[in-house]
């Protein structure tokens, strides 16, 4: 691997990350071509999953693709959706080297797309900057291969784990720099997702707020019965907002349906179940902020994969409010244990991200 190589993927993987949460189903890809050392075309997915990364970077480079060398974050599709195949327009366009970070584990690429650039007398390299495309590409990758989206459970604390006073006090626990970084948290997932306690006390909008004019991230509720009020601000957003709500089965799910949210409905309401559920309906990457027996539920389920935790300095107490419910653990070598990845002073709060023993794993770690 030379130098150039390592920058210009580094440059692709870079503008990647650019689409995270704003172009599921599909994966966010970053694409740079470059001719003669210099950048011709650059792009990455857009909105809604299209035009595709390579599309934006050869519409940009024109001619000046023939014979260039294309840095692209995942393996080129190959077949034939809304789209035709990223691979074939590589091909078209002339371009004589390939530089791919990571495969595509997609039934309907799965190596194809490289093959076929193979076969067209393309130079094609795999494995660059494969680690982090990995971390990127980590939602994407969970959906096809575990069938649920990849997620982050964010926790925001005093040192002692309380996230309310007694009587129920919790603004605010950390301080603004925190809070404006978990609205950048909701900007890079599919969906931000809550229970229905949390939905009931707190009244929340779920949004991206202070960041400028971003799309807003979907919005998932979990209540079994759907016992949420008619008259919050979820209610009167779900109109211009996407609200999605998972419930069991008898919920009556037509007021809300008529407000303009979408009902899905989960036999048993078990996490594993609603993940895939969410799946399905094509998400890859869900932010949960709580509660604490939704977020309970998940880790006892093992469905968290990334866990970001907000620490103030700050103490509550024992009549302080958990941050988690009971986890019902009889042994500590039955305790959920994730593994250290960094930590960050945010604004003289703590934010440590930790990551389960699998992402730990892709991280390259």
């Amino acid at each position: 691997m030379s130098a150039a190589d390592a920058r210009h993927m580094a440059h692709a993987l870079s503008l990647g990350r650019r689409g995270l949460g704003r172009c599921w189903p599909n994966p966010s890809v970053g694409c740079v071509i470059v001719a003669h050392g210099r950048v011709v075309g650059r792009g990455f997915t857009q909105a809604g999953g299209r035009p595709h990364a390579e599309t934006m970077a050869l519409a940009q480079a024109g001619g000046l693709a023939r014979g260039a060398t294309a840095y692209v974050t995942l393996e080129p599709c190959a077949h034939h959706g809304q789209t035709p195949p990223c691979a074939d327009a590589l091909i078209a366009a002339g371009v004589a080297r390939v530089v791919c970070a990571l495969g595509d584990p997609d039934p309907r690429v799965a190596g194809a797309g490289l093959a076929r650039l193979r076969v067209a007398g393309v130079e094609v390299v795999q494995g660059i900057g494969a680690d982090q495309a990995a971390q990127d590409q980590a939602g994407f990758l969970s959906r096809i291969n575990r069938l649920r989206p990849l997620v982050t459970l964010k926790l925001a604390s005093s040192f002692d784990g309380r996230i309310a006073t007694a009587s129920g006090e919790s603004r605010w626990i950390t301080g603004p720099a925190a809070r404006r970084t978990v609205h950048g948290l909701r900007l890079t997932h599919d969906a931000v997702m809550i229970g229905g306690g949390t939905a009931r006390a707190d009244d929340p909008m779920l949004d991206v707020r202070d960041l400028g004019t971003v799309a807003q991230p979907l919005r998932v509720v979990l209540s079994g019965a759907l016992d949420l009020p008619l008259d919050g601000r979820l209610a009167r957003t779900a109109g211009t907002v996407p609200l999605w709500l998972v419930h069991g089965p008898g919920a009556n799910a037509a007021p809300w349906q008529a407000l303009g949210a979408r009902t899905i409905e989960v036999a048993g309401m078990a996490p594993g179940d609603v993940l895939r559920a969410l799946g399905d309906a094509g998400l890859t990457r869900v932010l949960c902020e709580g509660g604490g027996q939704l977020a309970a539920a998940l880790l006892r389920a093992g469905a968290v994969d990334r866990l970001i935790g907000f620490t103030a300095g700050l103490a509550l107490g024992a009549e302080g409010r958990p941050s988690l419910g009971d986890l019902g653990l009889a042994r500590l070598a039955d305790g959920p244990r994730f593994h250290l990845h960094r930590v960050s002073d945010i604004g003289g709060d703590v934010m440590a991200e930790w990551l389960s023993a699998p992402q730990m794993g892709a991280a390259g770690q």
